[in-house]
């Protein structure tokens, strides 16, 4: 699978990525169909898709974890999140009703379009809901080192 654009899969497979890799590691099938609200067999379904285009690995009873390409294309999935609702918080949504809102269409946007907003907004280190990282922009921030301003100097 080509993830160059980062268009390439479904808002429910965008979060469940999401969500992988916001828990840190390995996570059991039975765990994400708790969190979606869905079937087990649903989320194997769609996990079995992820393993199939390389972004997972999947061992049945004991959960999934990422493969390298995919905790790399995950980072990006969070970042574009990120950076959108803190666009969103600028223009007057509370964390929460930006979230929510970029939830919705986030899926839509490309990631030159994401790598330019972020370029724009001086590339922030930290969102509403978490730190932003740069390495799928080419800056690769280390740990700790801030890279411009964050979402508590835009509300300070």
């Amino acid at each position: 699978m080509k993830r160059d654009e980062g268009l390439e899969l479904s808002p429910r497979k965008v979060e469940y990525l999401k969500y992988i890799r916001e828990t840190g590691g390995t996570v059991k099938t039975s765990r994400i169909a708790d969190r979606f609200g869905v079937d087990p067999s649903t989320v194997t379904k769609t996990i079995d898709e992820l393993a199939r285009s390389g972004l997972l690995i999947h061992e049945p009873y004991h959960g999934v974890r990422f493969s390298e390409a995919g905790r790399e294309y995950a980072e990006f999935l969070l970042k574009r999140h990120r950076i959108l609702s803190l666009v969103f918080s600028r223009f007057g949504l509370s964390g929460e009703e930006a979230c929510r809102e970029v939830s919705r269409f986030e899926s839509l946007v490309s990631r030159a379009a994401v790598d330019r907003i972020c370029r724009a907004m001086g590339h922030p280190s930290r969102g509403i809901c978490g730190e932003i990282t740069h390495a799928t922009c080419g800056l690769g921030t280390p740990a700790g080192e801030s890279m411009g301003r964050d979402a508590r100097e835009e509300t300070g």
